[in-house]
């Protein structure tokens, strides 16, 4: 009885906070990803990484995003999309100067993808499922999922022995920058 009572309090203190953190973003650097199962709620980081999170809020006001599958999904580890090809060779045909920090990759974590070149990140970002050290000070840290971490578990996983490349992939329903949601 004692652990039912004290889950429920933390939840109810999760549930609070999140309505809390959500209340307090910053709408024109927060994204609202719409999923098939539900929204997740992204915290740009400008301060971070200033020319990423400007070129995402370019393509996400220009639907880019919208429609667009998680490619690449692997448990445990992340989720990749934002290929126009849906295949993990596409972008948007804008390679952005690298903006490492020393900001952990912890679960929530967005960050761009990018092929061996430090400057190569375009327009595909994967989200963090768990802590994953090894890429710290390698990728682009440019946001943080503060809400429906649940729904982007909820991915599709892929094949383990294909990378993680996923077979009828889910979609990005619709990307938007909370000051233009409507």
């Amino acid at each position: 009885m004692r652990w039912i009572v004290s889950t429920l309090l933390a939840l109810s203190l999760t549930l609070i906070g999140n309505t809390a953190m959500t209340a307090s973003l910053d709408p024109e650097n927060t994204l609202y990803m719409d999923l098939e199962k539900g929204r997740v709620v992204i915290a740009m980081r400008p301060d971070l990484a200033p020319k990423h999170v400007a070129r995402i809020k370019e393509l996400v006001r220009q639907g880019f995003y919208d429609g667009l599958v998680f490619h690449r999904v692997i448990g445990g580890f992340m989720a990749q999309g934002g290929d126009p090809d849906g295949n993990g060779t596409g972008g948007s045909g804008q390679n952005l100067p690298a903006e490492f920090s020393s900001e952990k990759h912890v679960r929530g974590t967005v960050s761009m993808a990018r092929s061996g070149h430090p400057d190569s990140a375009d327009s595909q970002f994967f989200i963090v499922f768990a802590r994953s050290q090894w890429l710290d000070d390698q990728y682009t840290v440019w946001g943080r999922v503060v809400e429906g971490m649940k729904y982007v578990g909820m991915l599709k996983r892929g094949d383990k022995h294909a990378n993680g490349l996923v077979k009828d992939p889910d979609k990005i329903v619709r990307m938007q920058v909370m000051a233009d949601a409507k």
